[in-house]
């Protein structure tokens, strides 16, 4: 897998809220950003996305991320398939595993050996969709998923795109290198700081593409993505500065206090810092939690200050480590500060 080039695309991350996607999807494209990222929160990103397609003309439009194991690989395939009619080949897949208590406790779906479900889910979903788009007979047989059934009736139409691109998200280095091995590209996350991109994820995630390369695998004929999205706090005032700045650091204890997330402390010896903020999140002590992330564990995860300072500082941890770039912004900041940055980084060249 070659280093990225300097340039980026740009996503533009949007709420899946119905009343807020289509003025959101319609700003993006009018603003020259390459992607729609809607999240897979309170509501279905694919049905929303769907709802985008009508709206927009030229902007790919992504699942930022989609839960797969809320799915099975069929269901997936399915809503996948129809948002990439629906918008004439402009689907792109991100998907993510969420964590066990989400997926067995709210969702009702089994959960075990992440990383090997996932490698076989991908396959699965792309089994599916070549039989839909070459009319061949499905025969997939895994470990995890069983598909052997697919009728005339039951089949969608081919789509002359072809088959979409699918982005896998990862933090660890077995969901990380599943990416490399079987994915179009990395949905890195936004709790990543730039030490641990480089030294814990991207090369087991090369040397993963670089043996599917090897091995012909059909998928890799397509350059491989990696999608970074930063943390950001910025403001056009210093009252909204401060106001995203606060938000920053309690999205930032939040994650700290993950357990998942706990390599990516201890690459910066603040291993200790994830155990009292998990203890604390025990006990709903939120805003103790983020009193706890000083300014340097805001200023190693985060870009913070003026949209122009930030996109300086993006463009220079950035530039050369990732070839997709969008920002995470708190949830009460203004989506337009997020276009903007990306607009100003745009700039830089």
């Amino acid at each position: 897998m070659d280093r990225p080039h300097a340039t980026f695309r740009f996503d533009a991350p949007a709420s899946a809220h119905p009343a807020g996607i289509l003025a959101a999807a319609e700003l993006a494209e009018q603003r020259g950003m390459d992607r729609l990222l809607v999240a897979e929160t309170a509501y279905d990103p694919f049905l929303q996305l769907a709802r985008a397609a009508d709206r927009t003309s030229s902007i790919e439009l992504a699942t930022g991320v989609a839960i797969a194991f809320a799915r099975t690989p069929m269901t997936l395939a399915y809503q996948a398939w129809g948002l990439h009619a629906a918008s004439g080949g402009r689907a792109v897949i991100g998907l993510g595993s969420q964590v066990k208590t989400h997926i067995e406790k709210r969702f009702g779906m089994p959960w075990d050996r992440p990383a090997a479900r996932m490698r076989e889910y991908v396959h699965a979903v792309r089994a599916i969709w070549h039989s839909w788009q070459t009319g061949e007979r499905l025969r997939f047989r895994g470990d995890f998923y069983t598909h052997t059934v697919m009728t005339p009736v039951f089949a969608p139409d081919p789509i002359p795109a072809g088959m979409p691109r699918i982005l896998l998200a990862g933090v660890g280095p077995l969901m990380t290198r599943t990416a490399g091995a079987v994915a179009d590209g990395l949905v890195s996350h936004p709790f990543t700081s730039v030490a641990y991109l480089t030294e814990q994820v991207l090369p087991g995630v090369a040397a993963a593409r670089a043996q599917a390369e090897a091995e012909g695998a059909p998928w890799t004929s397509r350059p491989f993505e990696i999608a970074g999205s930063v943390l950001t706090a910025t403001g056009r005032t210093e009252e909204e500065l401060r106001a995203n700045l606060a938000g920053v650091r309690e999205r930032l204890a939040f994650y700290a206090s993950t357990p998942a997330y706990l390599p990516v402390l201890a690459q910066h010896g603040w291993a200790d810092l994830h155990e009292e903020l998990h203890r604390l999140s025990l006990r709903g002590r939120w805003q103790q939690m983020a009193d706890l992330i000083d300014d340097e564990v805001l200023t190693t995860f985060a870009v913070t200050g003026t949209v122009e300072e930030v996109a300086r500082e993006i463009h220079h941890r950035y530039a050369g480590l990732v070839t997709r770039l969008s920002v995470s912004q708190p949830e009460q900041a203004d989506p337009e500060l997020g276009l903007e940055v990306l607009a100003a980084v745009r700039a830089l060249g």
